[in-house]
């Protein structure tokens, strides 16, 4: 009979048996049955229910669930079809819960738009002598630190792209670096 265990990171291992699943490590808890699974349900938050079920592999993600119940069997039926791990050690403590966050959303990022703010925001900053702080203001209705904001975090950080920030006639400029 397989044995499912689960860590604090809510990384799901399956055992062919219990003899050969690693004992003694802190923060694991151990299910059989859907039974099992039930009552350690009980005592956790609805929000890790819904982060398991969309952590696993060919699920269709939620928000949430309708009850405990229906999430305990969805879990249930969907850790059926893992296979058990063979001669491998059940996933360290040190593993990162965020990897799936970030496998997620990886997978529901936005398709660029031509005549998005960034969009916009790109083409003053490619013209000859770049665009002024109140240009951008002015193209993208933000207010002047959203605009510092979005071009620090957005493009210099997110996008890899180099501004360029200089003084014109007393007024703030930018441009993109070549």
């Amino acid at each position: 009979m397989p044995v499912f265990t689960i860590d604090k990171y809510d990384n799901i291992t399956v055992f062919a048996s219990s003899r050969q699943m690693e004992r003694g490590r802190e923060g694991i808890e151990i299910f059989s049955s859907v039974q099992e699974l039930a009552v350690l349900a009980e005592s956790w938050p609805a929000v890790r229910l819904t982060e398991i079920w969309n952590s696993l592999p060919g699920v269709v993600p939620v928000k949430r669930f309708a009850g405990r119940r229906i999430a305990v069997a969805r879990i249930w039926n969907a850790i059926q079809s893992l296979k058990p791990a063979s001669n491998v050690r059940a996933p360290a403590a040190a593993s990162n819960k965020s990897t799936v966050r970030k496998k997620a959303s990886a997978r529901s990022r936005p398709v660029k738009r031509k005549n998005s703010k960034t969009a916009r925001v790109i083409a003053l900053l490619q013209q000859g002598g770049g665009a002024t702080l109140k240009a951008i203001m002015r193209a993208t209705g933000w207010q002047a630190h959203s605009v510092r904001g979005f071009i620090s975090g957005q493009l210099g950080k997110k996008m890899g792209l180099s501004v360029q920030s200089r003084k014109r006639d007393g007024e703030r400029v930018y441009c993109l670096k070549a």
